[in-house]
């Protein structure tokens, strides 16, 4: 794999307190979501996060797989669809989440699918922020994150030793 230049290690605290974050201006948004469509597998952990926090107990998933090279995004496809039940009203009252919004492509999809539901990712970069309702931190288009589910426990070299990130 070639590493990108920009880099943003997330780690799990800090992962969690933005999912945290995020949950308290959701809460804000409205008081009772019907249920929360995570989009996986990102999307899985900051739903469980937020479920926790604003007592959501249902919880769907709608499965699109990217194929990519860590530069561009590629092909998607549709593995798992949202639950008929909740697509009814185009989605009003679903919560929709996701880890990031990249190029949006992802995002438009979901969004199609209900159209009328809140869409909220952790992190977004520019191309794929329009699509979204409510986010806690943008990043810019050319920075890869490593969400901590990513990342394994090792030493790290100094930036000012060559280590870019």
């Amino acid at each position: 794999m070639q590493h990108p230049d920009k880099t943003f290690p997330v780690s799990w605290d800090q992962f969690h307190r933005d999912a945290r974050a995020l949950a308290w201006r959701l809460a804000g948004i409205n008081g009772q979501w019907k249920a929360i469509v995570c989009i996986t597998r990102g999307g899985l952990v900051p739903a469980a996060i937020i479920a926790r926090e604003l007592g959501v107990r249902l919880i769907e998933t709608v499965c699109v797989a990217s194929y990519h090279d860590y530069t561009e995004q590629g092909e998607l496809k549709i593995l798992k669809e949202v639950a008929p039940s909740l697509l009814e009203d185009e989605g009003e009252g679903v919560l929709i989440v996701d880890d990031l919004t990249d190029t949006g492509k992802t995002a438009a999809i979901v969004r199609a699918m209900v159209p009328k539901a809140h869409f909220a990712t952790v992190y977004a970069k520019p191309k794929g922020r329009p699509l979204v309702d409510t986010f806690i931190t943008e990043v810019s288009q050319d920075t890869w994150i490593y969400f901590p589910w990513d990342l394994g426990f090792s030493y790290q070299q100094p930036i000012a030793e060559g280590h870019r990130g």
